[in-house]
């Protein structure tokens, strides 16, 4: 598959993208806001396309331009208000939808938030960035995208196990960040993942099998 990672200057982004271009079943390309962040990511062996969230639909279509799959990881960050919150997790995400289904691009896989499906387990601290992944997942539920969305637990930047839980009402934990791109590298071919939603936290079980029995 020709792969566009979305976040690709991201934690997660940049291990989803290192990871696919290391095991080479897949062409990767990194979309960046900034050519200064092109360089890192082409050492890992990706392609590289500049694309900006908060631009038209047509531009993000174009960007996907020769491409067969699209992993969204973008996020706003801890640093930055509500408003972009609003504009990067929840209309960049919608439109980098929209923009897929413009170019006929069927696969699309979204790095959402644990307890993003479950109001009441939303933090009041940020309830703005739940309420964006929240709607950024309905949207997706609602398009005719063959989609996998993945609510990973608490970020962690240890080193990954490649040991896994996955579920749909799984208690809170934590995974490496490490391992949330393993999963999302795996669930790209991965048909049982195919028009799922599902938790993912650290576990007992390598990534494939738990995978496989979803």
């Amino acid at each position: 598959m020709n792969v566009l990672v979305i976040g690709a200057n991201g934690q997660i982004g940049k291990f989803l993208v290192q990871q696919l271009a290391q095991e080479g079943k897949h062409q990767v390309t990194a979309m960046i806001r900034k050519p200064e962040q092109a360089d890192a990511l082409k050492q890992f062996g990706a392609n590289v396309v500049i694309g900006d969230l908060e631009g038209s639909v047509d531009d993000l279509a174009e960007a996907m331009k020769d491409h067969n799959a699209i992993v969204f990881t973008a996020g706003s960050g801890g640093s930055t208000g509500e408003d972009k919150t609003l504009l990067i997790d929840l209309d960049g995400a919608v439109k980098t939808m929209e923009a897929a289904q413009q170019q006929g691009i069927t696969r699309y896989i979204l790095v959402s938030a644990f307890g993003a499906d479950q109001r009441e387990k939303w933090s009041d601290a940020i309830k703005p960035y739940y309420v964006a992944k929240h709607y950024a997942d309905r949207a997706l539920f609602a398009s005719d995208l063959n989609y996998t969305i993945i609510r990973p637990g608490g970020l962690k930047n240890e080193p990954g196990t490649g040991k896994i839980s996955v579920g749909t009402d799984l208690k809170p934990g934590s995974i490496p960040r490490e391992d949330v791109a393993r999963v999302i590298a795996a669930s790209l071919q991965e048909e049982k993942t195919y028009r799922m939603a599902f938790d993912l936290i650290a576990g007992d079980e390598l990534v494939e099998d738990a995978l496989g029995k979803l």
